[in-house]
């Protein structure tokens, strides 16, 4: 028998995304609401108790509300906005963040999708803690740099549309240092303090990499490039998303400058670790509409639902 999946929000930009991954399922059968009723509370509901899988891609106000609504135990949400992703009761949609994660979201009936930007913070940072190369108390900064994309529909338009000049250059945000992925980063990588985080975005459709430099002298004593390498390589061993290139990837330094869209159309995450006698840098590169947002949640779904994990994915 099929699974029955519902995507509340199926207008927006990851859940379009959603709704092509699942279009190529013959394992899923994707209930629909009616265009005149897409803002019918009751309709809504029906439908949100209808599903095995229910998908909220919506603002973080209008998630908790279709939260609210579910009342079958049957029911699992994957919930993409960031109204839980550090809630109670809620596991974090990250397969890959440590041993157990996929266990707990099996068992799961409220699994909040990561951000893209945490996303590929968490998989750069959460090893080098858990190893304990890097302590809890250190004090980290950040860039991201990502497409236009993730801005949603409103910001696709602009940049699609007759754009101004401005938007030909690339546009640091978030300048207030309050980026609504801090918390989650914190959160699920082990930090005690919000790392400094500018993300900035491109004139591209898509594709991100975060950028975290960290002197030696940040680390554990003794702390070499290499292990700051064998520490991921070890944590994502075996991992059929998470890919960890060699140390100062040869390709890259070849020619000089590095692929923020490397991993676009794929589910897949690279981790890059550059370094010298004092200095390291982790790159974290992922397609933001892919392991960025849709993919990592159709991820989820297929760990929960005890399906093969890459299904439907690359």
């Amino acid at each position: 028998m099929a699974f029955v999946v519902y995507v509340d929000g199926q207008e927006g930009t990851t859940g379009l995304r959603i709704n092509d991954y699942l279009a190529q399922r013959s394992d899923i059968e994707v209930l629909r609401i009616d265009a005149d009723k897409r803002k019918d509370a009751a309709e809504r509901a029906r439908l949100l108790n209808a599903a095995d899988v229910a998908f909220l891609c919506l603002p973080d106000a209008a998630s908790r509300e279709a939260a609210a609504m579910v009342s079958n135990p049957k029911t699992c949400l994957i919930d993409a906005s960031t109204a839980h992703r550090t809630a109670p009761g809620w596991v974090f949609g990250l397969p890959e963040l440590c041993k157990g994660q996929r266990e707990a979201l099996r068992g799961a009936k409220r699994i909040a999708n990561p951000g893209c930007h945490a996303s590929a913070f968490i998989l750069a940072l959460r090893p080098l803690v858990d190893a304990g190369l890097l302590a809890p108390e250190a004090l980290v900064s950040a860039t991201s740099i990502t497409g236009y994309s993730g801005g949603g529909k409103g910001m696709i338009a602009e940049y699609q549309g007759d754009a101004p000049a401005q938007l030909q250059s690339p546009r640091p945000y978030a300048l207030a240092l309050t980026h609504k992925h801090l918390p989650e980063m914190m959160s699920h990588t082990g930090l005690k303090t919000a790392p400094v985080f500018m993300p900035v975005v491109g004139p591209f459709y898509k594709g991100l990499t975060v950028s975290v430099p960290l002197h030696l002298q940040q680390l554990r004593p003794g702390s070499t490039p290499e292990q700051v390498r064998e520490a991921l390589a070890a944590h994502y061993e075996g991992e059929r998303f998470i890919r960890v290139m060699p140390l100062r990837d040869a390709d890259t330094l070849a020619s000089g400058f590095f692929d923020v869209q490397g991993c676009n159309d794929s589910n897949r995450v690279d981790l890059f670790v550059f370094g010298s006698e004092t200095q390291v840098l982790l790159m974290a590169r992922l397609d933001n509409l892919g392991k960025g947002a849709s993919g990592a949640a159709v991820q989820c779904m297929n760990v929960h639902l005890g399906v093969e994990e890459s299904l439907g994915l690359v």
